[in-house]
């Protein structure tokens, strides 16, 4: 395999090991990059690869909370081990939604809505949506400072403090502890829309945990764990109907998925703990924004080849 093949599967691992958690999504990102970078593989290969590359960032996500979703840690109390085991059912409750819906719709949505004026206008919508909702918590956050109607953790801290601070510190759920089961599901139902290409699952699910009470943090730190069994199903499923299909990987596709793979795992440790420090005290209103400039972009590209 020759340099060059092995530098486009990095960039490759490299744009889904920080678009997989940030919610900007990352299918959207790495169907767009395939129409500049195109990589030596077949594209029955290609089509498992996009979902794939993915088990190298959700390893990410087991290595830096493992000790937080191990139910067998004897560091834990046995209180403490019923609670992750408790969150772990609440991790699979909400995603039932996804499968019952994605599992029957899989190839009829990868047939039919993997266009890019799609991943535009879901890029544009979601981008939209996180401005809105966050101007939204921030002005009541404001509101309830101003009467004085306000009851914050730390009100010390609330008081010079930011309105997208303020907005977090409002929200009636503050620790992945205090997720109810019904929030749960709800995040779970609002995966669902993550189907659609250029959605982003980790956006999908980030709006459904502020629209459900949720700070940031939590909704952030559920979207991961989310993330475990849906894209390790969503992966198998992949790689099952590929070899179903008579793939067989060449050596150089083996490798192209190695190295994406081993990419994503790396910059995937990073990008989360960006993000988990960066929404402390940041809204998401950049990631809208960013999400409305990309998807104008992507129109404005694909209009003019047409």
């Amino acid at each position: 395999m020759n340099l060059v093949e092995l530098l486009k599967a990095a960039l490759f691992g490299l744009v889904e090991g920080i678009t997989e958690w940030l919610p900007v999504s990352s299918t959207g990102h790495m169907l767009l990059l395939g129409q500049f970078v195109k990589l030596d593989v077949t594209e029955q290969f290609w089509n498992m690869f996009l979902v794939v590359i993915q088990l190298g960032a959700i390893l990410a996500v087991l290595v830096l909370f493992f000790h937080e979703l191990n139910p067998f840690s004897r560091a834990k109390t046995p209180e403490e081990r019923r609670g992750t085991w408790t969150l772990w059912g609440k991790i699979v409750l909400a995603c039932v939604p996804a499968a019952v819906v994605g599992l029957p719709l899989d190839d009829w949505m990868t047939e039919h809505l993997e266009g890019p004026f799609v991943v535009a206008a879901a890029l544009v919508a979601y981008g939209v949506a996180f401005i809105v909702i966050e101007r939204v918590r921030a002005g009541r956050a404001r509101a309830l400072t101003s009467s004085g109607g306000a009851h914050f953790a730390l009100p010390e801290v609330a008081e010079g403090a930011s309105a997208t601070v303020l907005a977090d510190e409002e929200a009636p759920v503050q620790d992945i502890s205090e997720l109810g089961w019904g929030r749960a599901l709800g995040i779970g139902l609002f995966q669902v829309l993550s189907l659609v290409p250029g959605t982003s699952r980790s956006g999908s699910t980030i709006i459904g945990g502020l629209l459900l009470g949720c700070s940031r943090t939590v909704a952030s730190e559920f979207t991961f764990y989310l993330a475990i069994p849906v894209m390790f199903g969503a992966s198998a499923l992949k790689l099952v109907k590929y070899l179903l299909a008579g793939g067989v990987p060449t050596a150089t596709e083996g490798m192209t998925l190695l190295v994406g793979c081993v990419v994503a795992f790396l910059v995937s440790i990073a990008a989360i703990r960006f993000l988990m420090g960066f929404v402390r005290k940041h809204s998401f209103e950049s990631f809208g924004w960013y999400r409305i400039v990309l998807g104008a972009l992507v129109v404005a590209y694909f209009a003019l080849l047409a």
